[in-house]
């Protein structure tokens, strides 16, 4: 999944830069090219990533339940803040 993501934001990154060096010359296909890297970098990219650093977590341990609120304020209070 590391490599996928990597070859992914890589051509992602050649579609814009390759929009930009193209821009001058077509301005229509700069556009395109810029819109689709930038696109494919919300909607395609970034759930992948945050699949990818979020797969092997317990959600519970993040969420603010009644056990977990009981937990900081023993915390806090074994360190008397």
């Amino acid at each position: 999944m590391r490599i996928v993501l990597i070859i992914l934001f890589l051509l992602i990154v050649a579609s814009v830069a390759f929009g930009f060096y193209i821009k001058p010359e077509d301005y229509r296909t700069g556009e395109f090219c810029i819109g689709i890297g930038i696109s494919a970098l919300f909607f395609l990219w970034m759930p992948l990533f945050i699949y990818h650093r979020w797969r092997k977590r317990n959600f519970k341990d993040y969420m603010l339940t009644k056990e977990n609120i009981d937990k900081m304020r023993q915390e806090g209070d074994d360190k008397k803040l």
